[in-house]
């Protein structure tokens, strides 16, 4: 598969990517609204958030039928949830 093919196929799926990407940065800058974030957050709670922005900009600007990215918020989620339980994953 050519990467022309993949990229046709993920704007099909997830729409058109810059506007996916304007779209996650509105979320994260909701998230950030101007407060010591880093300074707060874990690296991983950062991460996940970040990720939870993009898979929710790809739902809202593509194919919310894609049950993909509804299981990969709920996996970002439970990756720092669990680690906060004491159930760390490698």
């Amino acid at each position: 598969m050519t990467i022309e093919k993949i990229l046709d196929d993920r704007g099909k799926r997830y729409g058109n990517y810059l506007k996916q990407t304007e779209i996650s940065r509105s979320i994260r800058a909701v998230i950030d609204r101007g407060l010591p974030v880093q300074a707060i957050l874990s690296p991983d709670q950062d991460d996940a958030l970040t990720m939870i922005a993009v898979k929710i900009s790809r739902i809202v600007n593509g194919d919310p039928d894609y049950s993909d990215n509804w299981r990969d918020i709920a996996g970002y989620a439970t990756l720092v949830a669990d680690r906060l339980d004491g159930k760390e994953r490698t």
